[in-house]
C-alpha cells in the first residue's frame, strides 16, 4: 500500500539507516534522502541554503511520481521547521495516500555525541558532506539547537509517533518504528 513516511530526527539519529532497513524489506520502496539528492548537486556546500532548497524540490516530485505508481517513500531528514512537514503532507494529501511522521528521540547529548562520532569516522558520503556543512554552521552549539527545534516541530504535531532509539541497537529501534508505523 503507498504510503509516504517522514522519519525525522537529529543528525547522526540513525534516519537515513532506518529507512534503508524499511525499504530492504518492501520491494520498489523508495528511501529518499534528500541529502544524498542534494549532494548530486555541483558545488552544494558552497551554496547549502540555496542547494538544500532545490533538494526539497527535486525530492518532492520524486516522491509524487512514486507515490503515484502505488509504492512507498520513506523521507529520512531532520525537519526543524514546519514548512516542508506540511508540504510533504500536503503531497500525500494531493496523492491521496497516507501520511505517516515519525519523530527519532533520543537525549540530547546523547544526540550530539552520536553525530559527533560519525563525524570522526564518517561511513558515507553522505555522512562527510553532513559534517562539513556542519562545521560550517555552528558546530556543536548548533546540534543542540537543532535538536530543540525538532522537539518544537514535534510539539506542534500531534499526529507525529515518537520512537526512542537505542544506541548501539539498530535491530531494537527498528523493531520499535515498525511499531511505530503499524
Amino acid at each position: 500500500m503507498a504510503r509516504l513516511i517522514l522519519l525525522n530526527g537529529a543528525p547522526g539519529s540513525g534516519k537515513s539507516t532506518l529507512a534503508k532497513a524499511f525499504t530492504a524489506d518492501r520491494p520498489l520502496s523508495l528511501a529518499l534522502d534528500i541529502d544524498s539528492v542534494r549532494g548530486m548537486l555541483g558545488g552544494w556546500l558552497d551554496h547549502p541554503t540555496e542547494s538544500g532548497l532545490a533538494a526539497r524540490e527535486l525530492a518532492l516530485a520524486m516522491a509524487g511520481v512514486h507515490l503515484r505508481s502505488g509504492r512507498v517513500v520513506v523521507v529520512p531528514q531532520f525537519l526543524g521547521r514546519l514548512d516542508f512537514v506540511l508540504r510533504l503532507e500536503a503531497l500525500a494529501l494531493e496523492v491521496g495516500v497516507p501520511f505517516i511522521e515519525v519523530a527519532l528521540i533520543s537525549d540530547v547529548e546523547e544526540a550530539v555525541s552520536r553525530f559527533l562520532s560519525r563525524a570522526d569516522a564518517p561511513e558515507t558520503q553522505e555522512h562527510r558532506d553532513a559534517a562539513a556543512l556542519q562545521e560550517r554552521s555552528g558546530g556543536v552549539d548548533q546540534l543542540r539547537t537543532m535538536y530543540a527545534r525538532l522537539l518544537e516541530v514535534v510539539a506542534a504535531r500531534p499526529a507525529t509517533r515518537t520512537v526512542l532509539t537505542v544506541p548501539g541497537e539498530i535491530d531494537v529501534t527498528y523493531g520499535r518504528l515498525l511499531a511505530a508505523i503499524g
